[in-house]
């Protein structure tokens, strides 16, 4: 396979973005050290794609930090807070990240109950007893229709005996 058709085959953007398989990536970074035409690619790649990232970003307001702070600030002020317990995940291969590059933190809390705001519980709420309000409303009205069948069926019998006579 030529140099510019592995280029262009999408396997340096599926490396890029994360969704190459293993076999993708164990040849690309193979071949990257064979070629340099595919390093300068892979680099290419990358400021374009840091490039479309930045001129996309969002700045976030300038309370952020403040509210962030806040709300942790609250969370340790409480009684029961044990703290969280911080774990490192690992990566790709299963061996745990080291140094700066891109590392990922797992927060667990020491509770596994989720808050719903006030607002929300009395929304719930109120859908839960419009959905009984509701079957009630639907089984009646099932009994009505079953009781309705059955006086037809009466009926029909009766007009079919009426006939024969």
């Amino acid at each position: 396979m030529e140099i510019k058709e592995y280029i262009e085959s999408g396997v340096l953007e599926a490396y890029v973005l994360g969704s190459a398989s293993e076999k993708e990536i164990n040849e690309l970074l193979t071949l990257k050290d064979r070629h340099p035409q595919i390093q300068a690619a892979l680099t290419q790649l990358e400021e374009d794609l840091e490039r479309i990232a930045l001129h996309g970003a969002i700045t976030t307001p300038a309370e952020t930090w403040s509210k962030i702070e806040t709300e942790l600030n609250e969370i340790t002020r409480r009684q029961n807070f044990t703290g969280l317990k911080i774990t490192k995940a690992p990566s790709i291969n299963g061996h745990a990240k080291n140094g700066n590059t891109g590392e990922f933190v797992e927060v667990q809390g020491p509770s596994s109950h989720m808050r719903v705001h006030k607002l929300w519980r009395w929304v719930l709420a109120a859908i839960f007893v419009l959905g009984k309000i509701f079957l009630g409303f639907a089984i009646y009205y099932y009994l009505e229709n079953r009781q309705v069948k059955q006086e037809i069926q009466k009926l029909k019998q009766e007009l079919k005996n009426s006939q024969k006579r």
